[in-house]
């Protein structure tokens, strides 16, 4: 008998008297001790499907059809009763973790609430249980840290302790919705490897949620895809990935499939330096508990982006990847070298601000990880788009309309576009509008930090285009800041790697790809997921 199943499950959200249906008719099931992957993009109905099954969803969501846990019938349970089942029974892993845990509780109380919401238990014996529990996810001295807040661990640890309270009563099925998204690759590789081990431990049925099916491809014994709020095809994980049988898996599939970079045509790249970075030390102060601590985060930095070049900046984080970019175009002032944009010094060590002019600053624009937190949400992309004209008055305000036309036109979004606000795009259109924004002021060079590590594969992969497109058709220098590897791979020309705020490999992206000179970079390209599926073939071979 399957653990969870779900059978023919509808779930709709009421507005007024309409009820909008967007799951329809879902069904599928998972046996204790494997894992079955949910895949598909955004807005396809995997989590709503699982928090409609549990009962998770808002009041004016309305659910019919049936999800059984163990043979028990979950929809329309009693919430008191559901509510022993969620915790007990089934444990959840949420994508981001520093908003699953409360961030002023100690880490300690929230792993053991999860105990003693479900039974009595003396505060010595729950404590010792908690310990234990962190340790099993892998939390070094976790005695001594169990008081500490979930913002003094990185994300990887946070994403642990957000484990270790799912699996604290054992639970027979664990829905793990999107864990290792925000992670980079050696950190996504070990979630990946603890929840394996849980599994083959306890027997735990796993449902993993995910948009990449080159990460379920590594753990998943079966999967289900889906489209739309509908089931397009499920099976074996060997049956799909290698037969696919639905054209909307095939897209899935080639989306996953990372390629090394085809070279831009000649006259494209030119030697001359767009932006150096030479002898770079940059340290961050603190102040805790009245005590200044500092901590030096690049050491003696020796890197430059040459004319029309996609430059990729990867390591793990942690390594000082944005602290660089954030040097460039002047939000980190460094402490020791200089940086140079278009052959002028815009940062040296000093006090304060970086003095930057108007000219300097629309030398270097950046595109950010989240669109929705860094456009307006008040604002009409019309208003976002004309912002940086008006601010650097490059256009008078009958020019406006025209231009930001223009500017929706390079990225490929309808013109009508203008009078809507960021809250009424999808999450790939609120990308390209920051894109956009960013290419206002015909900038020499893009900073693009983790741009598309929100995003599902096949938006990705159109956002991975249009910079390939935008370096030809305007000759905009790009410096591609990710942990995504397979994404780096596929687009940057060169690859800088990092660990520790130190340069420790550099060189064409197809030859740091296939034969990495470093072990700190081969344990970087090991760890990339899905390498049955990569046409990057040396991935496979190399091991850490």
């Amino acid at each position: 008998m399957s653990v969870f199943e779900l059978d023919d499950l509808r779930v709709g959200f009421a507005s007024g008297r309409e009820v909008t249906e967007v799951v329809h008719g879902v069904s599928l099931a998972v046996d204790a001790g494997r894992t079955l992957a949910v895949v598909g993009e955004s807005g396809s109905g995997k989590s709503v499907s699982l928090l409609a099954a549990t009962r998770l969803l808002p009041e004016r969501a309305r659910v019919s059809g049936s999800a059984r846990y163990a043979g028990h019938e979950l929809v329309g349970l009693p919430e008191s009763r559901l509510r022993a089942v969620r915790g007990r029974d089934i444990g959840f892993v949420f994508q981001e973790p520093l908003t699953s845990l409360h961030p002023l509780k100690s880490v300690g109380d929230q792993v053991g609430e999860a105990i003693s919401s479900h039974e009595r238990i003396g505060r010595r014996v729950l404590r010792d249980r908690v310990v234990e529990l962190l340790e099993e996810v892998g939390i070094r001295d976790a005695s001594s840290r169990l008081d500490e807040p979930p913002a003094r661990f990185s994300g990887g640890q946070r994403q642990r302790i957000g484990i270790a309270a799912a699996i604290a009563m054992r639970p027979g099925l664990l829905i793990a919705d999107e864990p290792t998204t925000a992670l980079d690759v050696t950190v996504q590789a070990s979630i990946l490897d603890l929840l394996r081990t849980l599994q083959r431990e306890h027997g735990t049925a796993i449902v993993l949620v995910s948009h990449d099916l080159a990460v379920v491809s590594d753990v998943a014994d079966d999967v289900v895809v889906m489209r739309e709020g509908r089931v397009v095809e499920q099976g074996p994980l060997t049956r799909v990935v290698h037969d696919p049988q639905h054209p909307y898996t095939a897209e899935l599939l080639a989306a996953a499939e990372h390629r090394l970079p085809v070279p831009p045509p000649d006259g494209v790249i030119t030697e001359t330096p767009v932006a150096e970075l030479r002898g770079v030390t940059a340290t961050f102060t603190a102040r805790t508990r009245g005590r200044r601590t500092s901590r030096t985060v690049l050491h003696g930095i020796d890197i430059h982006v040459r004319t029309g070049e996609i430059l990729g900046l990867v390591g793990e984080s942690g390594s000082g990847k944005s602290t660089i970019g954030r040097t460039l175009f002047g939000a980190v002032r460094v402490d020791g070298g200089e940086v140079r944009v278009a052959g002028e010094v815009v940062n040296t060590p000093g006090r304060g601000r970086v003095p930057l002019s108007l000219a300097q600053r629309a030398r270097v624009q950046t595109i950010f990880q989240d669109p929705l937190g860094s456009l307006n949400p008040r604002r009409t992309i019309a208003d976002i788009l004309a912002e940086p004209l008006r601010v650097h008055r490059r256009r008078t305000e009958q020019e406006l309309p025209g231009a930001v036309a223009e500017l929706l036109d390079a990225v490929r979004l309808p013109r009508s576009f203008s009078g809507r606000y960021p809250a009424q795009l999808s999450g790939g259109q609120r990308q390209r509008v920051a894109i956009a924004r960013a290419l206002a002021l015909d900038p020499a060079l893009l900073i693009a930090d983790e741009p598309v590590s929100a995003l599902d594969v096949t938006t990705q992969r159109q956002i991975v285009e249009l910079l390939r497109e935008l370096r030809l058709t305007r000759g905009v220098s790009i410096l591609f800041i990710s942990h995504d590897l397979g994404i780096v791979a596929e687009l940057c020309d060169r690859v800088v790697v990092l660990c520790d705020g130190q340069v420790v490999e550099t060189g064409r992206t197809a030859d740091v790809f296939r034969d990495p000179a470093q072990d700190y970079t081969r344990r970087l390209v090991a760890a990339v997921p899905g390498r049955g599926l990569s046409a990057v073939a040396p991935v496979a071979e190399v091991t850490a």
